[in-house]
């Protein structure tokens, strides 16, 4: 369908591409130190894990796992003294990244053709059958140059060119895999002084040679025999251009915005839901309630002038109508308030964690120069946050009168990430027992459980004590000693039926960036489009408030005063949209060739459901809290 330009929403949307997609990616700093060369000094490239990438042929041939370079049926080029790991973060290390050194002779300016890396590497019929696996699969080489990855040159529809980090290890012609042994590495520079250059860009275009001696292509590619044993020559070719691009751009080839009109429409749809979601919401409650407060405070005020005159009520005022009837009950201790205390505590350090990456990120301070960025600064965040986490807790269990403090100090900052820790603990094994180089090793676990005993923990247990030792939130009603009858409830008013209708409107909000990361993660592509992630982290947050406001009023209406539960589960219900739209990628983009690889997904996928169901289910109960507080407060009750 064509959308016209004269319409309003066609006039935002235009203009709004008019900024151009840079806006939305957000802006970065270098994040490292310019490292410059003299011409002939040594640069070094450093090559990173294999990953998947675009199956060939099969969808159903994909894999999630990553293979280290020097694993040995690959039969890689190895340096005379062996490979040297490089020092990596620990974010780089979560997110599988295994730096190593290489027998590549980079020397700045100076071109080299046809040389020799090594020659007769002998691939044995059983490595040949996996390395050809491999092809099929669509696993990608990974190298660094100056901390700049290796790349080919992508154009997609009408967009300018952009690099796309990573090469391929192989092609398939005619249902035959030819593995690439040849490389032309096309390395840009930047003259930043007198015999002063930076590295700026690094392209890459493999190929696959047999008895090629001048590494032309002879129209004989390498293929690898599953028959017999196979000798592989490596070669590769190193030109050097000189660049315009400063040191300080030269990440922006790399950060392309995949299907810029996309997001816009998408933003501008989940823009128009919110207002008029708001609209609707503030039409509802704002009048009504404000009806609704008025006649109360007048019946009120007309049952005590006619209680002072005739020493009786009438009968037409007496009763209570509404949201009102149950203000005796309303703020009642709901059902294990030491469960709902913790899952709120731990809502809030995810929301503190999540809001402040993403600013982090939207200001440019995690570079992609610095591998691991993300991940590390996710780790520090959610460490600090636990005095937040220890903090919200405990002093939500003693708005409950809550007489089990001791267990509340002790399940926040514990529950949850022992429950996060021991499903990615378990689903480790699987990769360590598939042989993947993303398998995290035993000391990074190790590191991970020190920073969670010496630093998240104390932090809670402080937040904690300092929440506990603050007066309780007073109740603006007493409540009743004798819990009041709940009518029965019908339609959308029952749990599942609010749930499923309140659930899918928050989750609009975020499914078109919730896909790009999915294809980020899996299919290890740079995502960098935190404008648009941040714009959609707000409009989450509004939505997901709105509407378990909207349904908390309807619920108390009914005289249903079981709110507390019932607000979490309704904005949490988005979780279960989140998962849904995880099969449906499954499906439909990302079958899987064995059975480990769907566990991994399915394990990964619902441990990230969990953690957005007990962040919106946070950000539901929180506004239903705050909302609950007010109306009570503007009401008078004898």
């Amino acid at each position: 369908m064509r959308h016209s330009n004269t319409t309003p929403s066609g006039a935002i949307l235009a203009s709004l591409l008019a900024l151009g997609p840079s806006l939305a990616s957000a802006f970065y700093f270098p994040g490292v130190a310019p490292t410059s060369y003299k011409t002939g000094e040594q640069v070094p490239l450093f090559v990173n894990h294999l990953t998947p990438a675009n199956s060939q042929s099969d969808p159903k041939l994909r894999s999630v796992f990553s293979f280290d370079y020097y694993h040995p049926p690959f039969h890689f080029c190895r340096p005379e003294n062996g490979p040297e790991f490089v020092r990596e973060s620990l974010g780089s290390i979560l997110f599988g990244d295994r730096i190593q050194s290489s027998p590549f002779e980079l020397k700045m300016g100076q071109n080299e053709t046809c040389k020799t890396l090594c020659s007769d590497q002998k691939f044995a019929p059983l490595d040949s059958k996996f390395v050809n696996s491999r092809i099929w699969q669509g696993y990608d080489l990974n190298w660094l140059i100056d901390g700049l990855p290796a790349a080919q040159l992508v154009k997609v529809g009408d967009d300018d060119p952009f690099y796309s980090p990573g090469f391929a290890l192989g092609t398939v012609d005619r249902e035959q895999p030819m593995f690439n042994n040849h490389y032309d590495i096309w390395i840009d520079y930047h003259e930043a002084g007198p015999n002063n250059f930076r590295v700026v860009g690094v392209l890459l275009e493999p190929s696959s040679l047999r008895d090629s001696t001048d590494c032309a292509d002879n129209g004989y590619p390498m293929v690898l025999k599953e028959n017999e044993e196979t000798s592989v020559t490596f070669t590769y070719n190193v030109n050097w251009r000189l660049s315009p691009t400063p040191f300080a751009t030269r990440w922006d080839k790399y950060l392309h915005v995949y299907d810029a009109k996309i997001h816009w429409f998408s933003l501008v749809n989940s823009a128009v839901i919110v207002v008029f979601l708001i609209g609707m919401v503030s039409t509802i409650l704002v009048r009504t309630l404000k009806k609704d407060i008025a006649r109360y405070n007048r019946l009120d005020q007309f049952a005590l002038d006619d209680f002072g005159a005739n020493g009786t009520v009438e009968d037409g005022v007496q009763e209570d109508s509404g949201w009102k009837l149950v203000h005796g009950d309303v703020f009642r201790a709901p059902k294990n308030p030491l469960f709902l205390a913790v899952v709120v505590g731990n809502g809030a350090q995810l929301f503190m964690m999540a809001g402040l990456t993403i600013a982090f990120a939207l200001l440019g301070f995690l570079s992609p120069s610095n591998r691991g960025a993300l991940g590390t600064v996710i780790i520090i965040f959610y460490t600090i946050f636990g005095f937040i986490g220890g903090y919200v807790s405990s002093r939500l269990y003693k708005f409950f009168h809550g007489e089990s403090w001791k267990l509340c100090f002790f399940y926040t900052p514990v529950a949850l990430p022992a429950l996060v820790f021991a499903t990615f603990f378990l689903l480790n094994l699987f990769v360590w027992g598939r042989g993947a180089s993303g398998a995290v090793p035993f000391t990074t676990m190790l590191v991970l459980v020190i920073i969670w005993f010496v630093i998240s923990v104390p932090l809670s247990l402080a937040g904690s004590w300092i929440g506990f030792k603050q007066p309780v939130v007073e109740a603006p009603v007493h409540t009743n000693q004798i819990p009041r009858q709940i009518p029965p409830s019908g339609g959308y008013l029952r749990p599942l039926p609010s749930m499923a209708l309140a659930g899918v409107l928050p989750f609009g909000a975020i499914f078109v960036e919730l896909y790009f990361i999915m294809n980020s993660i899996w299919f290890s592509k740079v995502y960098y489009m935190f404008g648009f992630l941040f714009i959609c982290y707000g409009l989450m947050i509004m939505t997901s408030a709105a509407v378990t406001v909207l349904m908390i009023y309807f619920l108390l209406c009914a005289e249903n005063y079981h709110w507390q539960w019932r607000s979490f589960c309704t904005a949490g219900a988005s979780a279960f949209y989140v998962f849904a739209s995880a099969l449906l990628y499954w499906a439909k983009d990302v079958s899987f060739g064995s059975w480990t690889s769907g566990v991994l997904y399915l394990g990964y996928s619902a441990l990230l459901s969990l953690l957005f169901f007990i962040l919106t289910g946070t950000i539901g109960f929180f506004a239903s809290w705050f909302f609950v507080l007010k109306i009570y407060k503007s009401i008078k009750v004898d």
